[in-house]
């Protein structure tokens, strides 16, 4: 069956057999027997900009029309509330382990996917198999997301999310003291040279601009509210480890692997807390607030308990 997926973010600028690989979880010379059959391509590209050696752009989408593939339905989050909706757009509290939409290599739920399921008439603008997604969250991160489903709010809220005019709040605990009370990182993100998943501040990458206030100190630890002014891909979690303070939790950039055990952590510490927005249709202002889910709570309350009990010594 044909499966049309565009080209993940993190595969931009590699070589068409290196992230059919990535994507699917297979050797190189697996990728490459693939695109030689035409089980795997470029859509729209012949030739030579379609082979091995072609290079993924922004944009792309890549066809995969394998002969043997053989998949599972995609399961459905029961567990994900639905924490606003109207005809125009619906606000999900997506947990962690759930994707933004369907990808190859993925056989988890989704946020699109289990809205479908559930009945939730979703527009059919956008890149085939994102339809309707404006803005993502990653699998690890929990909170707040947003999916259009009539045709005009894809369009508006599109080009708010693009002209930064949504206000996403953020929370998350990054370890270690931060010395001031708010601050504002400025350093440009690209890929890291190291692995096709991890990125980091490079004078090469783009722009990226992330402000933080915070909330509540633990001494080891530290509770901070965070506003965007771009979304890059790990933005929070790389600019963070950047200068010092990885979030607890988060191993691929840096966390204590023995803090994360004591507070029951499996995943970064980082909740998409609040979205704020002109209603696409009646351009009243909007605000959605989540709340924390049951691993991160955990880890506050354990943070606070050892803080009152070294604070007593």
């Amino acid at each position: 069956m044909l499966k049309v997926v565009p080209a993940p973010d993190t595969l931009i600028g590699r070589r068409f057999d290196v992230a059919v690989a990535k994507m699917l979880g297979i050797s190189r010379a697996k990728a490459a027997d693939l695109i030689e059959t035409d089980q795997a391509r470029i859509a729209g590209r012949q030739g030579e900009h379609g082979s091995k050696s072609a290079t993924l752009q922004d944009g792309d989408l890549v066809e995969f029309d394998l002969v043997d593939e053989q998949r599972a339905p995609e399961p459905i989050a029961e567990g994900m509330p639905i924490v606003y909706e109207d005809e125009d757009i619906v606000v999900v509290d997506k947990p962690v382990g759930v994707a933004a939409h369907a990808s190859v290599g993925w056989a988890g739920p989704t946020v699109l996917g289990s809205l479908l399921k559930r009945g939730v008439r979703i527009t059919a603008l956008g890149v085939p198999g994102r339809q309707g997604i404006v803005s993502r969250l990653d699998v690890g991160t929990s909170g707040l997301m947003l999916v259009c489903k009539s045709d005009l709010a894809y369009k508006e809220m599109r080009r708010q999310f693009s002209e930064h005019e949504v206000i996403k709040t953020y929370h998350a605990v990054a370890q270690g003291n931060l010395k001031e009370d708010k601050a504002t990182i400025e350093a440009p993100i690209g890929r890291a040279k190291v692995s096709d998943f991890r990125f980091c501040v490079t004078p090469g990458g783009k722009d990226a601009v992330t402000h933080w206030d915070v909330l509540e100190r633990f001494g080891e630890a530290t509770l901070a509210k965070i506003n965007l002014e771009t979304g890059r891909t790990h933005q929070i979690r790389v600019h963070f480890s950047s200068i010092g303070h990885p979030l607890v939790g988060d191993a691929m950039y840096g966390a204590n692997p023995k803090l994360s055990a004591e507070l029951g952590l499996e995943r970064q510490w980082l909740h998409a807390m609040q979205l704020e927005f002109r209603h696409p249709r009646t351009h009243l202002n909007t605000v959605v607030t989540s709340h924390y889910p049951a691993d991160l709570e955990h880890a506050l309350d354990v943070l606070r308990a050892r803080h009152a009990e070294a604070e007593g010594d």
